[in-house]
C-alpha cells in the first residue's frame, strides 16, 4: 500500500514487526500513518487469501461450543456483554432497528429481536452465518453490499469489526448510507495505547495480525468523524477486554507456562491496565458512539 487507507496520505512509517502467534506463525509489518495516526498492515493479504487466517479454535465468535475453560469464560462475559449492549442502544431513542456488522452466531441480534427490535446482521463467516439464520429466522447478509438498497437502519453495530474491513472507505460510505438520519453508529476497536498493549509489547494479542488490518486511537477516530461527517457523542471503556486480551498475550509470551500461571498473569496484567486507565482513560478496547448529522 502507498497510501494510508483512511486519510490517503503518503507519509507513513515502519510502526512494528508483529508475528501471527494464532496460525500461521508469518511475521507481518505494520506502518502507522503521519497525518491521522491510523496504525495499519502492509502489504496485507487480500481479501480472499485472508480466509485461512480466521480458521483456528480460538475465534471463539464464530461458534456456540465451549470445548475449554477459555471458550467457557469466553461465552459467560459475552452474556454479560450482550445485556450491557442492549441498554445501551436502548438508551439512544433510536427508531428500534438494527444492523449489526460481523454479527457472528446472531447471539446479540437474538436477544434484541426479543426485546420487539427490528434486527438485520452481516457476518462473512459462513459457519457462524448459517447458525445466526437459524437463531434469527432471518436471512443474514454475507457483507454489507448485499444488503438491500432501501434498507435503512437508526443504529449500526460494529463491534470488534471495523479493524476487519478490507475496503475501509467503501465500507464506512455504505454503513453512512444504511443509516437513517440522526441514526448512531457504534465502533468498539483495540486500543495498541493502552497499558497491556504496552507490557506486551509484540506479543499483545490485540494487533492480531493479519486479521486485524488497522488499529485506531482517538485522533484515529476523530479523524474518522470529521472525514465522514459524523459526531462523536460519546467513548466508552470495555473493561472485560483487558482481561482477554491479557490472557491471550500471555499465551503468545510465555507458551510454556502452566495453566493456573498464565491465568493468573493475565488476571493481575488485566487488572493494573484497568486501573491505569482509570486515571488516564486509554482503555485496552474503547466503544465509540458517533451519530450522522
Amino acid at each position: 500500500m502507498t497510501k494510508c487507507p483512511l486519510c490517503k496520505s503518503g507519509l507513513f512509517l515502519n510502526h512494528i514487526e508483529v508475528t501471527d502467534y494464532a496460525v500461521s506463525k508469518e511475521t507481518f509489518i505494520l506502518c502507522k500513518c503521519t497525518q491521522c495516526q491510523l496504525v495499519f498492515t502492509n502489504p496485507r493479504p487480500s481479501e480472499d487469501a485472508i480466509q485461512p487466517y480466521y480458521d483456528f479454535p480460538e475465534y471463539y465468535s464464530h461458534g456456540n461450543e465451549n470445548k475449554s475453560l477459555t471458550s467457557f469464560l469466553y461465552s459467560q462475559v459475552r452474556k454479560i456483554a450482550i445485556k450491557n449492549k442492549y441498554k445501551l442502544v436502548d438508551s439512544l431513542n433510536s427508531s428500534h432497528s438494527i444492523l449489526d456488522i460481523g454479527c457472528g452466531t446472531g447471539d446479540f441480534l437474538s436477544y434484541l429481536q426479543k426485546q420487539g427490535w427490528q434486527v438485520q446482521g452481516i457476518e462473512p463467516n459462513k459457519k457462524a452465518r448459517h447458525q445466526a439464520q437459524e437463531k434469527l429466522g432471518i436471512k443474514v447478509s454475507k457483507s454489507i453490499d448485499k444488503l438491500e438498497e432501501d434498507g435503512k437502519f437508526g443504529v449500526i453495530t460494529l463491534f470488534h469489526v471495523l479493524e476487519h474491513i478490507h475496503s475501509l472507505k467503501k465500507g464506512l460510505k455504505y454503513i453512512i448510507k444504511s443509516l437513517l438520519s440522526n441514526g448512531y453508529i457504534l465502533i468498539a476497536v483495540p486500543n495498541h495505547e493502552s497499558q497491556d498493549a504496552k507490557n506486551y509489547g509484540a506479543y499483545w494479542a490485540g494487533w492480531d495480525v493479519p486479521r486485524h488490518l488497522y488499529h485506531f486511537n482517538d485522533a484515529s477516530i476523530e479523524y474518522l468523524a470529521q472525514k465522514y461527517d459524523l459526531q462523536l457523542v460519546d467513548k466508552k471503556p470495555m473493561v472485560f477486554d483487558s482481561y482477554y486480551v491479557s490472557l491471550l498475550s500471555e499465551k503468545y509470551q510465555n507458551p510454556k507456562s502452566s495453566i493456573v500461571s498464565t491465568y493468573m498473569k493475565s488476571i493481575m496484567q488485566g487488572y493494573k491496565s484497568n486501573q491505569a486507565a482509570g486515571k488516564s482513560g486509554i482503555y485496552s478496547s474503547n466503544l465509540y458512539i458517533l451519530q450522522k448529522k
